[in-house]
């Protein structure tokens, strides 16, 4: 099922939804079309690929900084890009490994292919000849908000 942008009503990225949910807060009348999406109109509705709230909601949990670390999130941060040779990324590698005492943190992980996380295995990049092509870092909320 097709993913729809929600933004807040000052434009800020809030999440995806399914378009059966997108759907179903315009006909509530909470929201109104903001891009439409190829295909036809479902109903009396254009298809929407990006709504936008009517009210402001304020998102408190997300103020309160950086985001709760998680696998999903540092492949969102990094674009599913290798840190080492800029291929598609499937998994996470630790910077420094955590058999050495590294940590699941966002400043320690960087999304990683499966080839370079093999060949980089149990040592740090400078161990294995490796060269990060950018540095961990810590992601703000709108960096996780992806398709």
């Amino acid at each position: 099922m097709t993913a729809v942008l929600v933004l807040n009503a000052g434009y800020e990225k809030l999440q995806f939804v399914s378009l059966r949910h997108a759907i179903r807060m315009l006909l509530r009348e909470v929201a109104d079309v903001e891009e439409v999406a190829e295909g036809g109109p479902i109903g009396h509705f254009q298809r929407p690929a990006v709504i936008r709230l009517k009210r402001y909601v304020q998102m408190r949990w997300r103020s309160r900084g950086v985001p709760s670390w998680s696998r999903k999130g540092v492949l969102n941060r990094d674009g599913h890009q290798c840190g080492f040779c800029a291929g598609r990324a499937e998994t996470v590698d630790h910077v420094r490994p955590r058999s050495r005492g590294g940590r699941d943190t966002w400043l320690n992980t960087v999304a990683a292919c499966t080839r370079c996380n093999h060949r980089k295995r149990n040592r740090t990049p400078e161990e294995a000849g490796m060269r990060l092509l950018f540095q961990p870092r810590n992601p703000t909320w709108s960096d996780l908000v992806v398709r």
